[in-house]
């Protein structure tokens, strides 16, 4: 489970087997979420955060998306 992005915190990782949707993983404290990067950026699973930190990772993922999708790329061809 390969950590591509540290934000505030935020930890953003793929698995390496993992499915598409293309997604990333991210992690804070004992909170996780799935982001969904394509077809267009959406939560699509949340374990503890709050609204307004699910505003933020989105704001996050928005900010990096080129390169989670590269890393995506790297990890899964």
């Amino acid at each position: 489970m390969p950590n591509i992005l540290e934000v505030n915190g935020y930890k953003f990782y793929l698995y390496t087997d993992d499915h598409l949707p293309i997604h990333v993983h991210i992690r804070k404290g004992g909170s996780e979420a799935k982001v969904v990067l394509v077809p267009e950026t959406s939560i699509k699973d949340n374990y503890g955060f709050k609204s307004k930190e699910l505003r933020q990772l989105l704001n996050i993922t928005v900010e990096h998306h080129e390169l989670l999708i590269e890393k995506w790329h790297e990890i899964h061809s």
